[in-house]
């Protein structure tokens, strides 16, 4: 069940509260079986909301916290997670008619030769365009424009009004073929060590709640656990709006 209650009072009545908020001790591939159970409702009454919200966040990691997921296991807990919402979708009478999209709830300031404010999406849907490289400039709001277009919406604000909206990324002609999520190749029980520098400097992370860490930090963490080497100097920083 959900850790705090909803802070939006307008979203609690929307708000499915055994699905678990925020909380690194929690499988996302457990909050995907109550996602399921609700598109398994939608299947039998044959209508579905238009607009879901759906929060797997574990590829935050707990960094190399004392006996938490290891942040390998995090992150493979997080990707096999949204495999299964896409093979769930996908599988239902709903999906000719559905589009996904994936975005980071932010950067985390993890520069490498590219700008440190990039950050990955993705648009999963029957009208996804395959087999080619969209260079367009979006940013977060291109995400909310676009849903937007699709919905009907007006514009909430002068930033999604003027956002490029990510057309590039659809075809006329759809591709309902399903998808089937991998089975994760890394094990997703894996518990860091109880002793270890990271595991000393994670201790003084605070992970009650998404981004309350030093995102510096963090990264310097994982980057010495994971790559075994000094974390390579940042070569450029651009922000463009």
């Amino acid at each position: 069940t959900q850790i705090e209650k909803v802070r939006d009072p307008v979203l609690a009545k929307v708000t499915n509260l055994k699905f678990r908020s925020f909380d690194m001790d929690y499988p996302d591939v457990d909050r995907i079986k109550v996602f399921r159970e609700d598109l398994a409702e939608f299947e039998k009454t044959g209508e579905m909301p238009r607009l879901m919200f759906v929060r797997i966040g574990n590829d935050h990691t707990s960094g190399l916290a004392a006996g938490k997921i290891s942040p390998l296991s995090a992150v493979a807990d997080n990707d096999y997670a949204l495999g299964l919402l896409v093979e769930s979708l996908s599988k239902s009478k709903f999906w000719p008619s559905t589009a996904i999209f994936v975005l980071e709830d932010d950067a985390q300031s993890g520069p490498d030769h590219i700008d440190s404010h990039r950050s990955p999406a993705y648009v999963i849907s029957p009208y996804t365009r395959r087999g080619i490289i969209d260079s367009s400039m979006y940013n977060t709001t291109s995400i909310l424009r676009t849903m937007e277009l699709i919905l009907g919406m007006r514009p909430m604000t002068h930033f999604d009004a003027g956002a490029r909206p990510m057309w590039a990324a659809f075809s006329t002609k759809p591709n309902n073929t399903s998808w089937t999520a991998l089975k994760p190749t890394y094990s997703l029980e894996e518990r860091n060590p109880a002793e270890s520098p990271g595991a000393t400097r994670s201790a003084k992370l605070d992970l009650s709640e998404a981004d309350r860490i030093d995102d510096d930090e963090m990264n310097d963490i994982l980057w010495r656990a994971i790559r075994k080497t000094e974390p390579p100097a940042p070569v450029r920083s651009f922000f463009s709006h």
